[in-house]
């Protein structure tokens, strides 16, 4: 026998039932997004390394540590598995110059890939909502996507009391280069509480330090200058133009001065949904505005924001809470006690789902058609409504009959044969007793 091959470490398989978790989560994901104005778009899953290099960062610890790179046998290209979805969106927009007519606002869903260390919630293969409003440079689409990320967790059913939201503001360019210089000068000060990641990011990108999970480091990080002192009357009039509509609509937050993110792209706006349900993997959505990286990325200037939601985390914070999510079952499960009703089932059947009602019929396996109680078995554990039954003295009457799996107060019904479809679709769609 062959040795049997097993998924690669950190890359899980999403089978049933659980898949239906996951359809349920992004159902709701398309409704919200359709409610904003938000088109769908798709990017390719390989890139060019340079994309990522040159959008995230060179001493970012995705471009140093977590890229899947490789150097393509046939022509020699260096490519990466896309570890965060923003660059080839802005790549994609470039390429085809889809701004041309204007501003737009677009969402994906994306498996992403990142070589670390697998654990709960974090996976070197995960996913993730992705949402970016493209050309638009005022602070209202910022909390404009800091209030969809509330709805959609409202959507979700979770509480507002199991998330809290952080935000920060990151300035311009100049007035990074201020703060950096004081950064710089106080790291170095405090050069003997340096773990080897600050020293090596010292003077290539000390704003990543304050970022730190090292224990030894916090009390020094915490008395380092602070961003917002340096911040000009423009860059706190963006913050401010935030923080009023958040304000005006009841959302509850807190200014975190050390909030900084994970890639060297974003300017101005940034923040956080975080979550104490999940111990160490707390933050469930960021995102913050990168007005910079179109041009980084060859194309014209143009201001941008956006943020990603962890679907993996999404869903254990859902079972974190205890919100409910409704499991995917049939309307109707058919019963075929033996080969004589196959025909008649498979067409009624048909007619069934024509109609709009979900159906999942019985069909022969190891056991052949099974005893008629080991189907009913089968049709409650599925969590249908109704048992539809095909047995043989139903169909020599051309009839079939209607058995409820849910509400005891409803009695068995038998139905023409030739009207069951239209008549189950119109009972499942008013809700009203059937007739006889």
């Amino acid at each position: 026998m062959a040795e049997s091959l097993r998924a690669v470490k950190g890359m899980n398989d999403i089978l049933p039932p659980e898949s239906a978790r996951w359809e349920w989560f992004e159902t709701r994901v398309r409704a919200l997004m359709a409610r904003y104005g938000y088109a769908n778009i798709r990017t390719p899953i390989v890139e060019p390394t340079a994309l990522f290099v040159r959008g995230l960062g060179e001493v970012t610890d995705i471009v140093e540590k977590e890229m899947y790179s490789f150097v393509d046998s046939m022509n020699g290209d260096k490519l990466t598995l896309r570890p965060e979805a923003t660059a080839g969106i802005v790549r994609a927009m470039v390429e085809h110059n889809a701004l041309y007519n204007g501003p737009m606002r677009v969402w994906s869903q994306v498996a992403l890939f990142r070589h670390e260390r697998p654990q709960k919630g974090r996976y070197r293969q995960f996913h993730q909502i992705d949402v970016e409003a493209l050309g638009f440079a005022g602070p209202d689409v910022d909390a404009e996507q800091i209030l969809m990320c509330r709805a959609l967790l409202a959507d979700l059913g979770i509480p507002m009391a199991q998330v809290r939201l952080e935000l920060n503001s990151l300035g311009q360019p100049a007035e990074r280069l201020a703060h950096r210089a004081a950064l710089v000068a106080h790291f170095e000060s405090h050069a003997d509480l340096l773990d080897e990641d600050a020293r090596r990011r010292l003077h290539s990108n000390p704003l990543r330090i304050l970022d730190t999970k090292n224990p030894a480091m916090q009390a020094m990080v915490e008395a380092a200058p602070q961003l917002m002192d340096f911040l000009g009357e423009a860059s706190l009039a963006h913050l401010n133009g935030v923080r009023a509509v958040l304000d005006s609509v009841g959302i509850a937050y807190r200014i975190n001065p050390r909030l900084v993110r994970g890639m060297d792209y974003y300017n101005l706006t940034v923040f956080e949904w975080i979550t104490d349900q999940l111990g160490s993997q707390g933050t469930v959505c960021g995102g913050g505005r990168y007005d910079g990286l179109f041009e980084q990325l060859g194309g014209k200037p143009t201001p941008a924001v956006g943020w990603g939601m962890g679907v993996e985390r999404m869903l254990l914070l859902l079972e974190a809470v205890g919100a409910e999510v409704p499991a995917i079952a049939p309307d109707v499960y058919a019963i075929v006690p033996s080969l004589n009703g196959m025909v008649a089932a498979a067409a009624a059947c048909e007619a069934l789902r024509a109609a709009g009602v979900s159906v999942l019929m019985h069909a022969a396996g190891r056991e052949a058609w099974g005893s008629m109680k080991s189907q009913f078995k089968k049709a409650d554990a599925s969590g249908a409504r109704y048992a539809l039954i095909f047995g043989d003295d139903e169909l020599a009457q051309d009839t079939v009959a209607l058995k409820p799996l849910r509400d005891a107060a409803e009695a068995q019904r038998t139905l023409p044969l030739a009207d069951a479809p239209s008549i189950i679709a119109e009972l499942l769609l008013t809700g009203s007793p059937v007739q006889a």
